[in-house]
């Protein structure tokens, strides 16, 4: 059974940065396509960013310009780099993997549809 473990998330002021990881101990993530979701108290999950096996990636509209994507498939490991935090961007983060992932063009809103998930990490943005 895949397991993900997240990692990275802390508490920052507004304005800050913080790179999430995401990892697979025994498993190899490189075929998979891999997602940052998050959920924020009181609210539904929202699909952040997802990456492909070859690197594409794709980001909503919230969080476009501030969050970028990576992965590196030599260590095995996701990444989701976060700048310029803002106070709605307060909420536990998961990381995902193997399964689809679709933007709305009209909304800018993205679909992370993935069969393995991590328990997530928490991320407060808060003066």
């Amino acid at each position: 059974q895949l397991q993900l473990l997240e990692s990275g998330g802390a508490s920052v002021p507004p304005g800050g940065s913080l790179r999430l990881s995401c990892a697979a101990p025994g498993f190899t993530l490189d075929r998979y396509a891999i997602g940052w979701i998050r959920q924020a108290p009181g609210k539904e999950r929202e699909g952040v960013s997802c990456i492909s096996p070859s690197g594409s990636t794709n980001v909503a509209d919230s969080v476009k310009g501030r969050f970028t994507i990576s992965r590196d498939n030599f260590k095995n490991i996701a990444y989701l780099e976060m700048s310029s935090l803002r106070p709605e961007d307060t909420a536990v983060y998961y990381c995902a993997a193997r399964g689809l992932c679709r933007k709305s063009a009209e909304t800018g809103d993205l679909n992370v549809d993935m069969e393995y998930w991590g328990k997530g990490t928490l991320v407060t943005v808060s003066s």
